[in-house]
């Protein structure tokens, strides 16, 4: 049962007890049912009101997750590993991903200086899968 339905259940039970606006009590339960009328309509207009604006956010968040498939390409967080790396001429900070170690080289974005990366295990441990490979 909705807020209008009880506010008009309550009137009808007003009407049903023959209230007498003379009398002072019936005046003020008049008076508290009226209120109550006027306080059911607007939580329904607000009711209404929210439920159009939940439909527009849910409409602006499919938009958001079509946007975001375009412009992240289907990346996915989760697989997709990035790394911070030091400029060491200019000392600019410079975030990449695990594609750019497939280059030879990158340039810094800052200053240009070529920047290259080397992957060679360097524990000198002979058990070590990478290690024990290069001496053999």
């Amino acid at each position: 049962m909705t807020v209008i339905e009880k506010v008009s259940y309550l009137k009808g039970l007003a009407e049903g007890l023959g209230l007498d606006e003379s009398n002072k009590t019936d005046k003020l339960i008049q008076a508290i049912i009226d209120v109550l009328d006027d306080m059911a309509l607007t939580v329904s207009d607000m009711e209404d009101h929210t439920a159009e604006i939940e439909e527009q956010v849910n409409e602006i968040d499919e938009d958001l997750d079509d946007l975001e498939g375009y412009v992240y390409g289907g990346m996915d967080d989760e697989d997709d590993a990035f790394y911070h790396v030091t400029c060491p001429e200019c000392g600019e900070e410079i975030c990449i991903d695990e594609s750019m170690f497939d280059q030879d080289y990158i340039n810094c974005p800052a200053c240009g200086e070529k920047l290259e990366f080397d992957f060679g295990c360097d524990c000198d441990d002979e058990d070590c899968d990478c290690c024990g490979e290069q001496e053999k």
